[in-house]
């Protein structure tokens, strides 16, 4: 049932793959054989999982600062705000930018911690990611894109549909135009990210968005930007941005 369930929303894609847009995001598990739904909806053979649990010893230890994340959003994250989880990117009054999950547990660490922050996207950053990701499955992304955050969103969708790279290609080349052919025996999605921190079988690791955002420009061959970069941040808003109405399904499994 799963398996023709993801047939259904798959066809829009393969419908108007090539000339429109789908008239609607649909995730990258539309695009995953039954095995690999099977897999990733078992948090017992989901290799993501070992992020999530990672994340949660993170989540509960209490560092040097002695203090804990558990200690203001409760054991096992029952006092997290999962609707506020599903709306990152957002943005900052005091930064004046867009922030991610990521900038905020570190922003946690340094002003309610008073403790070093952690380098962006560093392994124990991004297992914390996949652990409050992980706690939010099934809430609905609602990134807002107007307002004060509107510029950096549209330098992200300008990032996004930029050609790039020896091959000159950009995002909008696989995930716009061509979302449901093949290419090196994968068939292209979206490229939505509601299911990262996501576990790459081809990689055998955990994969954050702006770590996939560095594989995609070095198959462009292009140079890559720093992780937690302006234009990586600009990127992740608008990447995040256009799959709003999907589900957080972290830790999602990719080949």
């Amino acid at each position: 049932m799963r398996q023709l369930a993801n047939l259904l929303r798959l066809l829009p894609l393969l419908v108007m793959a090539g000339s429109l847009q789908a008239l609607e995001p649909i995730s990258g598990t539309a695009m995953l054989s039954q095995e690999m739904c099977d897999m990733q909806d078992d948090d017992f053979a989901n290799p993501g999982m070992e992020s999530v649990e990672r994340g949660f010893e993170l989540f509960h230890i209490v560092d040097d600062s002695e203090m804990s994340c558990a200690q203001c959003h409760g054991e096992s994250g029952t006092k997290i705000n999962k609707n506020n989880v599903a709306t990152f990117p957002k943005y900052s009054k005091e930064l004046q930018r867009p922030i991610t999950i990521q900038d905020q547990i570190n922003i946690c660490k340094e002003e309610r911690m008073d403790y070093f922050p952690y380098l962006y996207d560093s392994k124990r950053l991004v297992d914390l990611e996949s652990y409050v990701r992980y706690l939010s499955r099934g809430e609905i992304i609602n990134v807002k894109t107007e307002g004060p955050i509107k510029p950096f969103y549209d330098e992200g969708k300008k990032l996004f549909e930029t050609r790039m790279g020896q091959l000159d290609m950009s995002c909008a080349h696989c995930h716009d135009v061509y979302p449901g052919y093949w290419l090196r025996g994968q068939q292209l999605g979206q490229g939505q990210s509601n299911g990262f921190p996501t576990f790459r079988l081809s990689t055998q690791r955990i994969t954050s968005l702006q770590r996939r955002f560095t594989e995609c420009l070095g198959s462009f061959r292009a140079a890559p930007y720093d992780p937690g970069s302006a234009e990586y941040i600009n990127l992740e808003l608008y990447v995040t941005a256009r799959g709003n109405g999907l589900e957080i399904e972290t830790p999602t499994v990719r080949d």
